[in-house]
């Protein structure tokens, strides 16, 4: 697999181009659309009742035996009756309910200790070896692991500072490069970065985001669980 070889502000502006795309645009506004809503059918209205039928319920009106409806159809017609009731189809429902499920969480792998916070990025590479891809979500999980293992930083344009704390593009560099996520991942994780900094009123990328004035490490941290909780929520 290969590994990443982006500065933080590279990979800012590729996820930036990610998500001003049209198929960015539709994943991430998809789900709020649905099926035109059926129709309901006509409320039957209430049936005239005779003497004789409210004196017995076991025979019809004209007093012959009344005929029960076989239970098969009496079962499909029930069916019938609640799928009417939808406005979006049953399949939509299914799969809306399953991409409303958490996602399941990263498989347990310890980061280097503090000693590998300052080795070089290319000394991690083996650590990809035979690694599988993960989801966006699980991959933003583990670049925040990194931040609050090896530290945020908020200096412009470096991947890290001497102590080995990683701004939030260098975290997600680094999440790949120790094995967790494709290149495909670390830019669709970027790209669900900048969505939810976009619902929250913030127009510019990740970078001067994480570097504006008073910014801390809790708000890159609350921003990585929003950004986490979206991604889970639409299945990515």
């Amino acid at each position: 697999m290969k590994t990443a070889h982006l500065t933080p502000d590279q990979l800012d502006a590729q996820v930036s181009h990610l998500h001003d795309t049209a198929v960015w645009q539709d994943i991430i506004t998809g789900w709020e659309r649905t099926a035109p809503e059926a129709p309901l059918p006509p409320k039957p209205g209430p049936e005239p009742r005779s003497k004789s039928h409210s004196k017995s319920h076991s025979g019809s009106v004209d007093g012959s035996p009344a005929r029960a409806m076989p239970h098969g159809q009496a079962e499909a017609r029930g069916s019938a009756d609640w799928r009417n009731l939808l406005s979006v189809p049953v399949e939509q429902l299914i799969e809306e309910s399953v991409r409303a499920l958490p996602t399941s969480p990263p498989r347990e792998r310890r980061l280097p200790g503090r000693l590998g916070a300052v080795l070089p990025e290319r000394l991690h590479g083996w650590r990809r070896i035979g690694q599988p891809d993960v989801r966006p979500s699980t991959h933003l999980g583990y670049a925040r692991q990194i931040l609050v293992e090896w530290g945020w930083q908020n200096t412009p344009y470096r991947l890290r500072n001497a102590r080995g704390a990683r701004c939030i593009c260098g975290a997600l560099l680094t999440a790949h490069r120790l094995g967790y996520g494709s290149l495909d991942t670390v830019d669709r994780a970027g790209a669900w970065l900048i969505t939810e900094l976009r619902s929250q009123g913030w127009t510019d990328l990740i970078g001067p985001w994480n570097r504006h004035p008073g910014r801390t490490a809790a708000d890159a941290l609350s921003l990585l669980d929003a950004t986490i909780r979206r991604a889970a929520r639409e299945g990515h």
